[in-house]
């Protein structure tokens, strides 16, 4: 193990404080990196499977499970999903 000196860890514990830790990195990382590299991967994986066969009506039935988990992806990153809530639960309201 390696010693450090007291001031280095003195230093390092007031940066520490300083610092606002949060998980923005790491969602970004995802939504900007990991998200378009799996949508490709889909894709590419869609054309491959189906594309190549010939089987048209197979590969459009994949793509509409693709096109449901897209939408709920898409709203679990813009947190949309409180505002649907309210709209669907405002359909059964019986208060005008």
């Amino acid at each position: 193990m390696t010693a450090m000196p007291l001031e280095t860890l003195a230093h390092l514990d007031v940066l520490a404080q300083q610092t606002q830790l949060g998980t923005e990195g790491i969602r970004g990382w995802i939504l900007n990196n990991l998200l378009p590299l799996l949508l490709l991967t889909v894709a590419i994986l869609l054309l491959w499977l189906g594309g190549g066969k010939g089987d048209n009506a197979g590969v459009m039935r994949r793509l509409g499970g693709v096109l449901v988990a897209l939408a709920i992806v898409g709203i679990a990153v813009t947190n949309a999903g409180i505002d649907i809530g309210t709209f669907i639960a405002q359909l059964f309201s019986t208060n005008g």
